[in-house]
């Protein structure tokens, strides 16, 4: 391309000569060479060069991607993290200096939980104060300075590094982005000083192609054939999957094999479907009584594929862990068994691991047949008695007080047959869903940063339109997702998502922990638990409504399927967003 210096010095644009565009522009037309298309912003007074860059490349028709305005930093996170879900690609968020990203820190946290790539980047204050172009022009050039600003996201990101000199930009973006989509993904920091990113950057180092390819690793054949042997050998073995089957062929698999050898599958606490609602051998998520009886385990994927305060595996029963992070090294106490480990993304491990025991099938090794038909024999009792439970559900009265599976339980019923996938962040509970698909599911990372919900669905939406995406959260989750931002991000992108508030007037999750450790305690005798209650609720149908959405507040439970349906209208037929607020008991 032919651009025009950006060095502050005075005169026509149009008429200097130009090596190039300002460092902060090439940031975002590297971007797309990589394959980046979005990139969610939050701009502040570091982002002169960045905004003058996209205006130049604008006048230039140079592609680069395209800039959304998140008018909240964790709302901005949470986008990525949905668009990367839908994608299967990175994306990139630009945050403003220290304080916009300590607002995004708890979204790196969620990303790195999740194995999310993503590449953050943020503004630095400028370190000169004068006599430089780029440096400080307003006080908060001073008050926005930190020692060790990167300090904010160095746990949670795998590589961090600050812009030193433009022509940097491709080599640190090639590297940053390989690096955050290599076996275990998540994310990574890249500071960018004002003075740096005015400074112009050289053409030919951003066209040129990306230097850096991302390192994944599979499982060896040897390692997922002693799992095979440990599996088809097994008495009494049992799967454990909690993030996913990792892709569609890994969801398959995972399927195929858990009928052909009869194998139990149990999701604890589950962030996303390994699994079908209706598979003969899903035993729901109540780890018991499978843990405690088998002699071998299967752990897919899992942070804490089961509480050792209450499951205790059998005298020496053997343990194999599969994943991008099999002993999840991030996390400095996590001392669950791991007799085998085998460091594979999930879906090509999965994939291999049925290729390994069909040889087994095809060699016709002893296998204990009697053992198979045992397991699945014990698993259809407990899956009978599980859809009792479910059916339950159905049979209770619409005047009945509302809870969270009943809603879940008609939230399933109205989404069957669609392309549709529900977001629970505190929402919806998995099960009474009874959903059958891969990609169908998501619930908030085990590292709990509440506000995910709802941008994570608009992320979905955003890269999949034609996707039915319903974000059910609790009313304290909705509150922490920053909601008129969101609603206005929503309106100015025609991000058409369903939210379902389950609004239970408090922080249910801390007052369900407070009773469980405390059944009999003080908090347990009063009327409320303390530092839980969210009362008086607020209206949130106006606050969406604020944003033109589609927004009702449902009372009674013989109003709610009548209002799914006209909310999922809504979002499918019309084109934009919705909201329910359901009152609901715990």
């Amino acid at each position: 391309m032919t651009g025009s210096s950006i060095d502050g010095r005075g005169g026509d644009p149009e008429s200097r000569a130009a090596p190039g565009i300002t460092a902060g522009g090439a940031v975002f037309e590297r971007l797309t060479r990589l394959g980046v298309d979005i990139v969610f912003v939050n701009s502040g007074t570091d982002f002169p060069p960045v905004i003058e860059g996209l205006a130049e490349a604008d006048a230039h028709e140079v592609d680069v991607p395209r800039a959304i305005i998140v008018p909240h930093e964790h709302a901005a996170m949470g986008m990525a993290h949905g668009y990367y879900f839908a994608t299967g690609r990175p994306q990139a968020v630009m945050l403003h200096t220290n304080v916009g990203l300590s607002n995004g820190a708890t979204g790196a946290i969620n990303a790195a939980t999740d194995h999310v790539p993503m590449l953050l980047m943020s503004g630095r204050t400028p370190t000169v104060e004068a006599d430089r172009f780029g440096a400080r022009t307003v006080p908060i050039g001073w008050g926005q300075e930190m020692r060790d600003q990167t300090a904010l996201v160095r746990e949670a990101c795998k590589w961090d590094y600050e812009l030193r000199f433009p022509e940097q930009v491709p080599q640190l973006l090639d590297r940053a982005h390989a690096i955050a989509n290599s076996t275990p993904k998540g994310p990574v920091y890249l500071s960018l000083p004002r003075e740096v990113l005015c400074e112009p950057c050289p053409v030919e180092a951003s066209a040129s192609p990306p230097a850096m390819a991302a390192a994944e690793i599979t499982a060896p054949p040897e390692l997922l054939q002693q799992a095979a042997a440990l599996l088809a050998g097994a008495q009494r073995p049992v799967i454990f999957a909690q993030r996913g089957a990792g892709s569609l062929a890994g969801f398959e698999a995972l399927a195929r094999l858990a009928d052909d050898w009869s194998i139990p599958v149990c999701q604890y606490w589950a962030v996303a479907t390994a699994i079908s609602a209706v598979h003969p051998m899903y035993v729901g998520q109540d780890p018991e009584p499978w843990i405690s009886e088998a002699d071998v385990v299967l752990v897919v994927d899992s942070l804490a594929p089961w509480s050792p305060d209450m499951h205790r595996l059998a005298p020496g029963c053997r343990v194999i862990q599969l994943g991008p992070n099999p002993l999840y090294d991030r996390f400095p106490v996590r001392n669950f068994r791991s007799d085998l480990s085998i460091t594979s993304e999930v879906g090509p491990g999965l994939v291999g691991l049925e290729l390994a025991l069909n040889e087994i099938g095809d060699r016709a090794v002893a296998v204990d047949r009697a053992a198979m038909v045992d397991r699945r024999e014990r698993v259809d009792v407990h899956n009978g008695h599980r859809r009792d439970r479910l059916a339950g559900l159905a049979d209770d009265g619409d005047d009945r007080p509302m809870t969270k599976e009943w809603v879940a339980h008609r939230v399933g019923q109205a989404i069957r047959g669609r392309a549709a996938t529900v977001i629970s962040e505190l929402g919806c509970p998995l099960d009474a869903l009874e959903l059958t698909e891969h990609d169908s599911w998501r619930q908030e990372p085990h590292s709990g940063g509440l506000g995910w919900g709802l941008p994570c669905a608009m992320g979905i939406k955003l890269a999949d339109p034609d996707r039915l995406v319903v974000a059910t959260m609790g009313d304290g989750s909705y509150m922490f997702a920053n909601p008129v931002a969101c609603h206005q991000v929503a309106e100015a992108n025609d991000i058409a998502v369903l939210t379902i508030v389950l609004n239970n007037g408090g922080y249910g999750a801390v007052r369900n922990s407070v009773l469980g450790m405390y059944p009999s305690g003080y908090a347990s005798k009063g009327d409320e638990v303390p530092l839980t209650g969210l009362s008086p609720s607020p209206d949130f149908a106006k606050v969406a409504e604020a944003s033109r959405a589609h927004a009702e507040t449902v009372v009674h439970g013989r109003d709610l399927v009548a209002a799914i349906d006209r909310a999922i209208r809504v979002v499918t037929v019309e084109r934009r967003q919705a909201l329910l607020d359901v009152r609901i008991v715990d």
